[in-house]
């Protein structure tokens, strides 16, 4: 069963699918979040007021609901498993007000990510482990996110990551057979 883990709808569940997906567990989320927003703090960046909190290959969306419950104004999820997707959208309905989420139904390696990225303080990449090559993704990222926004990155330990060189590693956290890279702007 899968809880958000802070915020005001701390403990509440959010409905799963057992197929297609491997939702970020609680663990990681809250050290996600706790080591983002220290680094906000020390960095007198706003993460959450008026901000956007942009969740890739986003899955049933722990990621970006937990930025709901945490205070984040709006999330916008990327997902292309239309299964999954069912799930997602009864997830953001539970817990957001309609004008605090957008599905975008997209294959993001071919995608050129046409959105707004100015009010979005935190991008989280949870691709499927071992199956892409994110270089490309994270260089069209890097081009468009603000010098402020921070990058979390989670991938199996075996996934050769290459990151850009464009974005420096702030941080990089194992839990387990997983890894969380940390990036942002120089």
């Amino acid at each position: 069963m899968i809880r958000i883990t802070g915020g005001k709808f701390k403990q509440k569940k959010l409905a799963s699918i057992n197929d297609f997906v491997r939702p970020t567990s609680s663990l990681k989320r809250e050290a996600f979040f706790s080591i983002i927003e220290s680094y906000a703090v020390k960095n007198s960046i706003e993460l959450y007021k008026k901000k956007i909190f942009l969740d890739l290959f986003a899955g049933i969306g722990t990621m970006g609901l937990e930025a709901i419950s945490r205070g984040m104004n709006e999330v916008i999820f990327f997902e292309n498993n239309i299964e999954v997707i069912k799930i997602l959208r009864k997830n953001c309905l539970d817990i957001c007000k309609n004008n605090q989420f957008k599905i975008y139904d997209e294959d993001l390696i071919n995608s050129k990510l046409e959105i707004e990225f100015k009010d979005i303080s935190v991008v989280y990449i949870d691709p499927p482990y071992a199956k892409y090559n994110l270089t490309k993704l994270l260089e069209n990222l890097s081009n468009n996110i603000k010098d402020t926004t921070v990058i979390g990155l989670e991938a199996s330990l075996k996934d050769n990551i290459l990151i850009p060189e464009n974005l420096n590693l702030l941080q990089k956290k194992t839990y387990g057979k997983t890894i969380i890279y940390f990036l942002k702007l120089p």
